[in-house]
């Protein structure tokens, strides 16, 4: 790993494409969906971030803002080749930090039940039951951002 930057972009960024594909490949295509049957329009409203490493995308999320100065980090996903390697809660941290700079008091989530864990590593609280979402069953989470 030579040099890891985070960033946030927008769907009109040409970095778009890549994380859609990585985003397609990691978490849809898995469980035998696809993004291109969603509707991603309310993407130009949401917080989309990156981790690049020398220029190739290897981790995203987004943030999309709901009511009460909460933020949904959703969408998560790591290149396989780069799973393992503590990017994803890298790419969590700076989330966290981006949010606490706009104002956001809490970030919430649907974990996957496999990635709970991961989640309550990083300080995120189950606040629900299990429910199905996607097919896959999930948990909701939250953490304060103070």
């Amino acid at each position: 790993m030579a040099h890891l930057n985070f960033k946030k972009i927008t769907p009109a960024d040409k970095e778009y494409a890549d994380v859609f594909e990585l985003r397609e490949e990691i978490l849809r295509k898995p469980i035998g969906l696809s993004l291109h049957d969603e509707d991603l329009s309310d993407e130009v409203n949401d917080h989309i971030l990156i981790a690049e490493d020398n220029d190739e995308i290897i981790a995203c999320l987004i943030l999309s803002p709901r009511p009460g100065n909460t933020v949904q980090l959703r969408q998560m996903a790591v290149a396989v080749k780069h799973q393992g390697r503590s990017i994803g809660k890298q790419l969590v941290n700076y989330a966290e930090q981006f949010a606490r700079e706009h104002g956001y008091e809490r970030i919430m989530l649907h974990a996957r039940m496999v990635a709970k864990g991961f989640y309550e590593r990083l300080g995120y609280l189950q606040t629900g039951d299990e429910f199905t979402e996607v097919g896959i069953p999930h948990i909701q989470m939250e953490k304060r951002t103070g």
